[in-house]
């Protein structure tokens, strides 16, 4: 049920809730295409200051572990303290990731930037998405799922794309994404500022602090298959965010801004799009569906970097991003099944914990690899992992259960 705190007129709540999602998915959208801006200039970074791709690994490294410990510190901090004042703090800690990302003249100052753009996007994750949900009407029932997971991967490539344009065509190449980002971001602070709250403050907001992974007792037969979508989509994500740049470089030969901007958005643009089609489907059917879509896609992936074709790459990651955009959002959908608005900030840090942990280790892994293994040998990993998580969800993939309020427990 969606609630908001300080009022009682049905008509007036309706609007000032549509105003709070509007408000919530714009700021989520922000957040995430500051994230996605970087990627585009990676290739400006190696040829002028010399950075290697372990180096460029290591900053989505330094991104996805401080996205893992705000998660894990602050997951839950929006049910005790309000979705609003923690969504206002991660738009804070963008604006203060893209100001140091103006100065990039060393891999350090690069790392930097990429942690301070974690710890914003880990509160982000927790409270945002949670504000989307509770603010998102109830019809279409698919709406809050898909808005609150592919909002995400939508803003990642609205970044890559507008940066790679600003690159290849503006002024200022290095700094302009950013500028008017920090712009974007402070608007959508205003929006929050104005939007209405939805959750009631609540004690033991320095308790939530504790580092704490809860999730309803009814979700665990959800998460193994939850779980293998995640660490396959993600660890692509990260993929394509370390990878790709040096790859259309030097594997589909061109060095154009905007190519690399849009190559990357082939593959998380499309997620938004595959979205809506998985809620035609159960749970476990979408799941299946579009792992399976997703492996076929990397086939293809694979298949354009052995050949050295640009087009068969953009049109496989356009199928991979697409798939994952149905497997996705019916995990979460699946995850989001009758929960209560106090269990949605816990269940999202939940989801982006394994998220990032599926983007994480396997570019530690890869980083160590890439100083003796060639950039597609280390795709051919990637796409084995694919294979493997594959296989693993369509076995295990389990629809939701009806539960009682009652039996909404906490472990």
């Amino acid at each position: 049920m969606r609630q908001l705190t300080g009022s009682s007129d049905p008509t007036r709540q309706d609007r000032r809730l549509r105003f709070a999602f509007f408000s919530a998915v714009v700021s989520l959208l922000a957040v995430f295409a500051a994230v996605g801006s970087t990627i585009p200039l990676f290739n400006i970074y190696r040829a002028e200051e010399g950075f290697t791709n372990a180096g460029i690994s290591l900053t989505v490294v330094a991104y996805s572990a401080a996205t893992l410990g705000t998660l894990l510190v602050a997951g839950r901090l929006s049910t005790y303290v309000g979705r609003r004042p923690t969504a206002i703090a991660s738009l804070a800690l963008l604006v203060l990731g893209c100001l140091l990302l103006l100065k990039v003249h060393d891999i350090g100052i690069l790392i930097a930037g990429r942690f301070l753009m974690g710890l914003g996007a880990g509160l982000a994750s927790s409270s945002l998405t949670a504000y989307v949900v509770d603010a998102a009407p109830t019809r279409p029932a698919w709406l809050a799922s898909v808005a609150s997971s592919q909002t995400v991967m939508l803003g990642l490539a609205v970044g890559a794309v507008a940066s790679g344009a600003f690159v290849q065509f503006g002024p200022w190449p290095r700094d302009l994404i950013y500028l008017i980002l920090i712009v974007v971001l402070l608007l959508c602070a205003v929006l929050v500022v104005i939007s209405p709250e939805t959750v009631a403050l609540a004690r033991g907001g320095w308790r939530s602090l504790r580092p704490s992974v809860r999730v309803p007792a009814r979700l665990r037969r959800l998460l193994p298959a939850a779980a293998a979508v995640f660490l396959a989509t993600w660890a692509t994500g990260a993929f394509y965010q370390a990878f790709v740049p040096a790859l259309v470089a030097d594997r589909l030969h061109t060095n154009n801004s905007l190519v690399i901007g849009l190559v990357f958005a082939a593959y998380m643009g499309p997620s938004a799009l595959g979205a809506p089609l998985g809620g035609r489907f159960s749970p476990a059917a979408a799941q299946r569906i579009g792992m399976t879509a997703f492996l076929a896609g990397w086939i293809g992936l694979l298949s354009a970097i052995a050949n050295g074709a640009l087009p068969l790459f953009l049109a496989a990651s356009v199928v991979a991003g697409a798939a994952q955009g149905i497997a996705i959002s019916a995990a979460i959908r699946g995850l989001l099944f009758s929960s209560a608005p106090s269990d949605r900030a816990p269940i999202f840090s939940v989801v982006y914990l394994l998220s990032y942990s599926s983007a994480t280790i396997p570019s530690l892994i890869s980083a160590r690899l890439s100083t003796t293994h060639p950039l597609p040998h280390i795709a051919l990993g990637y796409g084995a992992l694919a294979l493997l998580c594959t296989v693993f969800t369509v076995l295990l993939a389990r629809g939701p259960k009806q539960q009682q309020n009652q039996e909404r427990r906490l472990v």
